[in-house]
């Protein structure tokens, strides 16, 4: 068995690329097509009239007696998160670049992630039919700007309308190697001197007879990929199927088998959730631990609750099939959770891996609708929305009536208004987009509660709150002997207080903080647990005023090439809008620059640059982090719900919240 997924930036052949597999394996009958929305992995919609994949789409097929689960995920910047999800659950990965355009910024943006994951990871470069195809070039790009390990396994041959398919290197008869060209030998010379290089015992053999046999090759190049310490690059043209059977090949012969023990506690994580009609909420499981069957009663590890599994499916896009169990190393669905969310453990959390934080969202829109009549139906809507994409965040203010959401971008908006219509019958309008900002404290300070009215209830509580580095996010510890207050009731302020902080003092997120419970009290008589649901803010927010804040914003990294003549004015735009940037490279009439820039100062350039430049710049941005904002930025958000700072409504309206819930 295989768990692989496919990643690239927008249009380099994803969908298209797994449509072939389907195909060419025997999978599906006939090929589907993106730009005709027949393709069997884009079956949502708003997928089919836009014709790019929006939800990552889990399907499978064999190849040679073995077994691949396959998961094709979105290329637009705008639904990174669903690319980030199906990364924690892959053994493997294809990452597809287009010989026209080469490497993009989403094909950083998750090499970077693959490798901090240390997935094994093959590059296919696709479109090599296409007027424009440049391997040399782009094999360069990928050299520079992704790793110097990436070896082709192939030799290109001609490109554009004489393209015929690429030349095999390994596991090729003589009469092949006869016909090979010049270039074929030379390619084949390079790589075996880069397998080589990784062995000292390969490379004495390799510089005693000037050549190494397959047999020798092909073990330590699926040694290196599976050691995440070679890159295989294979040649293609997917729309055409050239190169497809290759790239399954190298699939099965170099990617490695999933981990898993049946043996093992039951462990696995849901990555993706979706919603049926007549079966509920579907999660998608990845096991790593023991077996799951129908009808089992599993524990909810993320949740500390027990649902029961009714049954198992596999999926292929919109097609399934009950198979009634789940192995470790396997991908399935499971049907029978009503409660469970994306990122939910199962059974127990050793095995799993982490999440590699990719999705970003950096902007804010409120969603309007048309009558009053369908408001409960609008929030409905968009809190089952933000089950299957967590990042959404809907912030419902009760009190105004108002809904708003956290996205990547402006696609992602259009998509989600065609989903609420597609999906629900809804017709919402979301206005303009406004940039999130952060707070972090200014300085170092302590913030305590005393919450011992209105009886009964006891919690006290003492916070040191001081900075922290730039992108460290929280970090929280607590000094307090247990006798003084016990785990159970340390164990709430800790889970309350990444809560207390999602709003500071100017309504934003609170980062970059080291957070220390120094003091806590306890009351053998008066105090319940919840009584540390209501103090935790009311003491976070105690210390926030004695801090104060400083306001941080989002930061695009930039690389602009553009025509040189062009170059004066831009720099000059740049500088207007906060831009940060390197000296520029001239390289052939062209003018690279790379920087940095404030999002709120650039939401309309990349709009704009084509006016600019006439359509000849082009500009690829990733999101680089928060920093502080000048002092003359004065970016303020209505807070959600009640201030803990007022104090006796605030313990008010908690309470008949707890005592409610």
């Amino acid at each position: 068995m295989r768990n692989v997924g496919i990643f690239a930036h927008v249009d380099a052949g994803k969908t298209t690329t797994t449509e072939q597999m389907l195909y060419r394996s025997g999978r599906i009958r006939s090929l589907g097509s993106v730009d005709d929305g027949t393709a069997q992995t884009d079956w949502l919609e708003v997928e089919r009239t836009r014709g790019i994949s929006v939800r990552s789409a889990v399907t499978r097929f064999e190849w040679k007696g073995v077994r691949i689960n396959l998961v094709d995920t979105p290329g637009h910047v705008d639904f990174l998160s669903e690319v980030e999800r199906s990364l924690r659950v892959m053994d493997g990965a294809v990452l597809i670049v287009s010989s026209v355009e080469g490497v993009q910024a989403q094909t950083e943006v998750i090499w970077q992630a693959l490798r901090d994951l240390g997935i094994p990871t093959l590059l296919y470069m696709n479109k090599l039919d296409r007027t424009g195809a440049e391997p040399e070039r782009v094999l360069g790009e990928i050299h520079r700007l992704l790793s110097a390990n990436a070896v082709p396994v192939q030799s290109c041959g001609d490109v554009e309308g004489a393209f015929s398919g690429p030349i095999e290197l390994l596991q090729v008869g003589e009469e092949a190697r006869a016909a090979w060209s010049e270039q074929a030998r030379a390619d084949r010379e390079r790589l075996a001197e880069k397998i080589a290089e990784r062995d000292d015992a390969l490379l004495e053999r390799y510089f005693e007879r000037g050549s190494l046999d397959d047999s020798e090759l092909i073990p330590a190049l699926q040694d290196g990929v599976r050691r995440c310490e070679l890159f295989p690059v294979l040649y293609g043209a997917s729309n055409r199927g050239i190169g497809v059977d290759a790239l399954m090949d190298a699939i099965v012969g170099l990617l490695p088998p999933p981990e898993g023990n049946e043996e093992k506690p039951l462990s696995g994580v849901v990555f993706k959730l979706d919603k049926d009609p007549t079966m509920g909420r579907l999660a998608y499981v990845r096991l790593y631990g023991g077996v799951l069957r129908n009808r089992d009663t599993v524990r909810n590890h993320s949740l500390n609750i027990e649902e029961k599994v009714t049954q198992i499916r596999k999926m292929d896009g919109q097609r399934s099939e009950d198979v009634g169990i789940l192995k470790a190393g396997d991908i399935a669905v499971v049907c029978g959770w009503s409660r469970v969310r994306i990122g939910d453990i199962i059974g127990v959390s050793e095995g799993v891996p982490g999440v590699r934080r990719l999705a970003e969202p950096l902007l804010t829109v409120q969603a309007h609708w048309r009558s009053e009549a369908e408001y409960p139906a609008v929030v409905a809507a968009l809190q089952e929305l933000a089950d299957e994409d967590p990042y959404l965040d809907v912030q419902w203010l009760q009190e105004d009536r108002e809904l708003h959401l956290r996205v990547m971008g402006p696609i992602q908006v259009e998509v989600l208004g065609q989903m609420l219509l597609s999906r629900y019958g809804l017709e919402v309008n979301f206005g303009e987009p406004s940039v999130i900002y952060k707070e972090t404290p200014a300085q170092k300070g302590e913030g305590f509660v005393a919450y011992t009215m209105p009886k009964p209830c006891w919690a006290i509580l003492r916070f040191v709150i001081e900075p922290g580095e730039r992108g460290s996010g929280l970090e929280y510890r607590s000094i307090v002997r247990p006798e003084r207050l016990l785990d159970s009731y340390q164990n709430e302020v800790a889970r309350r207080v990444p809560e207390a902080l999602e709003q500071g003092l100017k309504g934003w997120p609170v980062t970059d903080l080291k957070v220390t419970l120094i003091e806590g009290e306890h009351h053998v008589w008066h105090t319940h647990p919840l009584d540390f649901v209501v103090a935790t803010p009311m003491g976070i927010m105690d210390g926030l005023v004695n801090t104060g804040t400083i306001l941080l914003e989002p930061m695009l990294r930039f690389r602009l090439s553009t025509p040189e003549e062009f170059g004066g004015k831009l720099m000059s735009e740049l500088s207007v809008m906060r831009g940060e940037f390197d000296m520029p490279v001239v390289r052939q009439g062209r003018m690279e620059l790379e920087g940095r820039l404030p999002v709120a100062t650039s939401l309309d350039f990349p709009a704009r640059l084509g006016s600019m430049t006439k359509g000849r710049g082009t500009l690829t941005t990733y999101f680089d982090g928060y920093q502080e904002c000048p002092r003359d930025v004065n970016a303020e958000r209505r807070r959600r719900g009640v201030n803990p700072l007022d104090t006796s409504k605030y313990i008010l309206a908690t309470r008949n919240a707890l005592s409610i819930g």
